[in-house]
């Protein structure tokens, strides 16, 4: 039985690239979520903290963390850790409720809005993110504020 040059090299190829750590390219390989863009989980708590931390603070936004227990607040901390993972591509699952019904009633303004990314425009400015991932950042913020945002 003759085997071509081509079918050996072909076979010896595919048997490597299926049992060794040999990674075959194909034509395009996927590119990496935006989530491991970002750098995984511990990138985003640490931006999440640092947000979190600029809104507690500011005069006009602090009143949505006024009167709120230590574990509370961490418990929303995590939420939002979980929900921009889970939405930008991480395998973590998101188990809060959607965006419009976990802000219905806070009353969060327009002004509050442009205040909220102001500081996220500091938090991504700090962590000296490249342009091309804090657009893809702000631009999964802002397709949320519809549900937060209330209209009067």
């Amino acid at each position: 039985m003759k085997i071509s040059i081509v079918t050996l090299i072909l076979g010896i190829t595919i048997t490597a690239g299926s049992i060794g750590n040999i990674a075959v390219a194909g034509p395009k390989q996927a590119e990496n979520s935006l989530y491991e863009r970002l750098g995984g989980y511990n990138a985003i708590v640490a931006v999440v903290n640092d947000l979190v931390s600029r809104l507690e603070k500011d005069k006009k936004l602090g009143r949505f963390w006024e009167h709120r227990g230590s574990d509370g607040i961490a418990r929303e901390k995590q939420l939002v850790v979980d929900f921009i993972a889970h939405k930008a591509g991480g395998n973590l699952y998101y188990t809060g409720r959607d965006m419009k019904v976990s802000h219905k009633g806070m009353r969060i303004s327009e002004s509050d809005w442009t205040r909220l990314m102001t500081h996220l425009d500091a938090t991504l400015d700090k962590f000296k993110l490249a342009k091309r991932e804090r657009n893809d950042v702000i631009a999964f913020i802002e397709s949320t504020k519809d549900d937060m945002v209330e209209r009067p």
